[in-house]
């Protein structure tokens, strides 16, 4: 029972940032289920892949209905980040634990001081493909690495090299993890990881629901509330991996 307990507040945090901010929620998704739910750095890692797949995917429906989505640049952006996704996917699984942890720290810590900077604002504006490429792939190497979406490098990208406004960017960034996420998880496909149900059913659950109520939850507060709050915790989870890598 703890263990389902702690699987839903987890999800329902998750899902809440990335339906909420286009990001950061995934980058939470590993450390909780290594540390609360007890699986293995790689485990949690593929476990992550399929639980940010499915809540982005459900919660992009929803943006797409808002007209919230730039497909074209999305698909662009998700397109050069396909390959490199499936080659640090399958690459990661014989990576030892404690370098997975360290650098899994590392993208915590650029995370939360990405989500601290002075948010930048856009204009729309023709898309360049050299830098959606460029961009699009360092993002899906570190999809297929470590497990998580990159919402939280996407929309900064999408926003200030792509010149889509955020709330734009906020949608295309969920077409972008979704594409990212299937790939690595394709290149993974053959691992021999074994995902726990009792686990992966309950998080995505609630990480669905999280999602809904971070999109509604975006209208009533500002993108830099709900950036500083996730802000913070990334920064207290990094040092808490990199200290459990350390020590």
């Amino acid at each position: 029972m703890t263990a389902l307990l702690l699987a839903l507040a987890a999800g329902a945090v998750v899902g809440l940032a990335l339906g909420g901010l286009g990001g950061g929620g995934s980058v939470l998704a590993v450390p909780a289920l290594i540390y609360a739910l007890g699986l293995s750095p790689t485990a949690a890692i593929t476990t992550s892949l399929v639980i940010v797949t499915v809540t982005s995917l459900t919660a992009l429906a929803g943006h797409a209905r808002d007209g919230n989505v730039a497909w074209r640049t999305g698909l662009l952006f998700a397109a050069a980040g396909i390959v490199p996704a499936m080659l640090a996917g399958a690459v990661a699984g014989r990576v030892p634990q404690t370098v997975l942890t360290l650098a899994f720290a590392g993208v915590a810590a650029l995370a939360a001081v990405r989500m601290l900077r002075p948010a930048e604002t856009g204009a729309p504006g023709p898309v360049h493909p050299g830098k959606a490429g460029v961009a699009g792939s360092g993002l899906g190497a570190v999809t297929g690495f470590l497990g998580v979406g990159g919402g939280f490098l996407a929309v900064p990208v999408l926003v200030g090299v792509l010149s889509l406004p955020m709330r734009r960017a906020v949608g295309t960034s969920l077409l972008v993890i979704t594409v990212n996420s299937l790939a690595a998880l394709g290149a993974r496909a053959g691992s021999g990881t074994h995902l726990d149900l009792a686990v992966v059913a309950p998080f995505t659950a609630a990480a669905i629901l999280g999602a809904w109520d971070g999109k509604r939850l975006s209208r009533k507060l500002t993108g830099r509330t709900l950036q500083r709050v996730f802000a913070y915790v990334l920064l207290a989870v990094a040092a808490l991996m990199a200290a459990d890598a350390v020590l």
